[in-house]
């Protein structure tokens, strides 16, 4: 058991222009007893997202090149304790949520641990909420640990996904790397993960995600489990009629993409982040 004067984890933030929304997530981890040692990477920022980390107990990295990737790593080399907890930062969770995170990776074998998923809804169009609600009730949505913004890890855990290569899916590359029986969600944790209210902002992280599950295919990162297939919407919309009339917009959305992730997938970038700030206002 830590000591009261170690930290309960170490929690790492990579952060690319969040000044909207960063101080709301230090705000909730820095709150008593602070517990967390926590490390915000801040990434090519153009705005001001350090100024704002640097008003809380805090380590503060201010990277000049915007890369998540680069910035998880930096902020790894940083961060001193176990278990580690990786956030987004326009995520909301509490410190005691964190915490609770941390203390379920390390025994029983798991070492891979997220919380319940929250998508409040205000502000989300029609089109965007109704592409949400086909996907929240896919069985691999509801069960993966990809798209919390949240992931706890144990330093057996940590070890095991500094050796996966390089992929801009980093959640779906980690949750991949351990066996079901290794990870787990925790229920009586949640994060409010703020969804893309217009069209054009989904089809933009749609594109994101499409680029970053090619990249984790041909690296081999990525499982039938992970996928949806035509037969995963045939149970959602039998065990869900009134979802039927909004599966349209979910294919219309999952097609736009993947059609505008083509042109960058042909060029190799994997690393421009396709970014909506509908989700930041």
């Amino acid at each position: 058991m830590n000591r009261p004067t170690e930290p309960a984890a170490s929690v790492v933030v990579p952060a690319h222009d969040e000044e909207r929304t960063l101080g709301r997530l230090l705000d909730a981890l820095c709150a008593p007893p602070g517990r967390l040692e926590i490390v915000v990477a801040c990434n090519g920022c153009t705005d001001a997202t350090a100024e704002v980390a640097r008003r809380y107990p805090v380590t503060v990295l201010d990277l000049p090149e915007p890369s998540k990737l680069k910035a998880l790593r930096a902020a790894d080399r940083a961060a001193t304790a176990f278990p580690r907890v990786y956030l987004d930062a326009d995520v909301e969770i509490t410190a005691a949520g964190v915490a609770r995170l941390a203390r379920a990776v390390g025994t029983d074998g798991i070492h891979l641990a997220g919380p319940r998923r929250v998508l409040p809804r205000t502000g989300v169009s029609r089109v965007a909420g109704w592409y949400y609600d086909v996907w929240e009730a896919l069985p691999h949505v509801r069960s993966g640990l990809f798209g919390r913004g949240v992931l706890a890890l144990s330093a057996q855990g940590v070890e095991r996904v500094r050796a996966l290569p390089s992929v801009l899916a980093d959640d779906l590359a980690f949750a991949e790397a351990f066996d079901p029986a290794e990870r787990v969600v925790v229920d009586d944790v949640t994060v409010q993960v703020h969804p893309a209210r217009t069209w054009a902002d989904l089809v933009r992280r749609r594109t994101r995600v499409a680029k970053g599950n090619v990249q984790a295919d041909r690296a081999g990162l990525r499982g039938g489990g992970a996928r949806t297939a035509p037969g995963d919407l045939w149970k959602v919309v039998r065990e869900r009629p009134a979802l039927a009339p909004k599966v349209p917009v979910f294919l219309a959305v999952t097609v736009a993409g993947r059609l505008r992730a083509r042109a960058a997938v042909r060029r190799g970038d994997f690393t421009t982040w396709e970014r909506d700030a509908s989700s930041r206002v």
